[in-house]
């Protein structure tokens, strides 16, 4: 997995060095782009982060390279910067997910925050994934019977039910459930619905 690392995307090469020089003084790296084709070009599944991103640029703009990064199931977290920006592309930025939508001149105080916050939504997003692979690895171990009485337990059937479902004995449900719950790790009936019903809400 890749380093965490701030993505500058400004047409404006002393805006970039400026930003980049700040960033860098506080800790963090940065990566910078002249375009938002070059951006895109260089896009990778893996980046974490966030991107700083200039609303106007020659050719492609911000909005657009929000788009296209979308399209390709980036969920890196974006921060607009603009000196010409207005209402309407506001809304348009924050309703696409962005995390904020500064106006030049901003202050560095109102950039930090806002890049904090960004890094702090990728690490919960990148938490979310880590949580979500370990669930999916579980239940690839589960066999067939062990899978079909999970099912049923998340959906709330005591074991006599599940029993006459899987036309097998109570006590023989027992020795599934047991396992299937050692194999999910789940303390209890709660925790493994919990596990089940967030891997399906980040499906959805």
């Amino acid at each position: 997995m890749m380093e965490t690392q701030i993505h500058i995307v400004d047409d404006d090469e002393a805006v970039r060095d400026s930003l980049a020089l700040m960033l860098g003084f506080r800790g963090w790296r940065t990566r910078v782009f002249a375009s938002a084709e070059e951006c895109l070009a260089a896009w990778r599944p893996d980046w974490r982060g966030c991107l700083l991103l200039d609303l106007r640029l020659g050719g492609m703009d911000g909005l657009a390279l929000q788009r296209a990064l979308e399209e390709r199931g980036s969920r890196l977290p974006i921060v607009f910067l603009t000196g010409h920006g207005d209402v309407a592309q506001a809304r348009q930025a924050l309703k696409g997910g962005a995390v904020d939508f500064l106006e030049k001149p901003y202050t560095e105080e109102a950039l930090l925050e806002a890049v904090n916050e960004a890094l702090a939504r990728d690490a919960r997003h990148q938490a979310r994934q880590a949580r979500d692979a370990e669930i999916e690895a579980r239940l690839a171990r589960l066999t067939e019977r062990e899978r079909q009485v999970m099912d049923l337990v998340v959906a709330g059937k005591p074991n006599r039910d599940i029993a006459v479902v899987l036309d097998i004995s109570p006590r023989t449900v027992e020795v599934f459930k047991a396992r299937m719950m050692e194999k999910m790790q789940a303390r209890s009936v709660p925790e493994l619905v919990r596990m089940v019903l967030a891997g399906t809400e980040e499906a959805d």
